[in-house]
């Protein structure tokens, strides 16, 4: 069954795929995985995207779960409140040091140059989402940042794009061909005080492709039976929709290439990239436990036997 749009609220994402392990992985292990995509996705570090905020706040609260044994086991059985707690980051993000530092419990080389004997980390020790206060966040407007929506022609072939700066100036620039989503562009010197303004390119269809050069990308997100045993899909192309044959036994990450289906350009073609999510319904009924239990009660066997 295809799920069309984005992953909305009544779909919960699968924590083992988003910090890239599986069940089996140990606690180290875990802590490694959840350092790597926290500082891929830190906010700071990807220049005010949003889409790198929510993913940020999905890692942590994977982390949160999957170290915590009580809500580990939890979620595994499909329990809808597994004690989640209010968005530590409603009030903006730490610094990415000073929130591994928190998180992990492993002081960075500036606390320890910097911290009084005998400094505490904090209370995110036990539990990375439950979080003091942290500092203001990294505001748009104070990093002089503006983003550009642009069709996937005008990323294509390039386009001539005006901005209008806040002491009243009108700078013309020309946007890069083959420029993709997410892309951000420097102006050097433009804006009062001398200080650069940057622009994050935004290449997105209402279909939900996503366009990089001559690539597109596409999230399909699938429920559990049909990510296992292998579906056929009907999926959005730049051309018009196609159906997509999902293999058995597919994952979240896994990536499914549509031939020829990107953009053209001279007398080359892009590819589609089309990501499994697999997601699950947030609301399982009686029946729905019982088959997600047994199965947890197969696979316990198999690895018993």
């Amino acid at each position: 069954m295809l799920i069309p749009g984005m992953m909305t609220t009544t779909a919960e994402p699968d924590y083992w795929s988003l910090l890239g392990l599986g069940p089996e992985a140990d606690a180290d292990q875990l802590k490694r995985a959840f350092r790597r995509e926290a500082r891929r996705w830190h906010p700071d570090l990807n220049g005010n995207d949003p889409v790198a905020e929510e993913r940020f706040k999905l890692v942590n609260e994977a982390y949160a779960v999957l170290s915590d044994p009580r809500r580990r086991r939890a979620w595994e059985q499909g329990d809808p409140d597994r004690g989640r707690q209010d968005d530590p980051f409603e009030h903006g993000f730490p610094d990415f040091e000073n929130f591994l530092e928190v998180v992990l419990g492993e002081p960075s080389r500036r606390s320890e140059v910097n911290a009084p004997a005998g400094n505490d980390s904090g209370s995110w020790r036990e539990s990375p989402v439950a979080a003091p206060p942290p500092p203001p966040p990294v505001r748009a407007e104070e990093d002089l940042e503006s983003i550009v929506e642009l069709t996937p022609e005008q990323a294509l072939h390039g386009t001539t794009v005006e901005l209008n700066l806040e002491d009243g100036t009108v700078v013309e620039l020309d946007t890069p061909p083959q420029a993709g989503d997410g892309w951000r562009l420097r102006l050097e010197g433009v804006a009062s005080g001398g200080r650069d303004h940057f622009l994050q390119l935004r290449v997105l269809t209402d279909n939900g492709l996503r366009i990089d050069g001559l690539r597109v990308h596409f999230k399909l997100l699938l429920y559990p039976p049909d990510a296992a045993l292998g579906c056929a899909v009907e999926v959005p192309t730049l051309d018009g929709p196609v159906t997509l044959q999902v293999p058995p036994g597919s994952s979240s990450g896994r990536l499914l290439r549509l031939r020829g289906r990107g953009l053209e350009l001279d007398d080359r073609r892009g590819d589609q990239l089309v990501e499994i999510v697999v997601v699950f319904p947030a609301d399982l009924g009686d029946a729905e436990r019982a088959l997600y239990r047994r199965l947890q009660e197969l696979a316990l066997e198999a690895e018993d036997g």
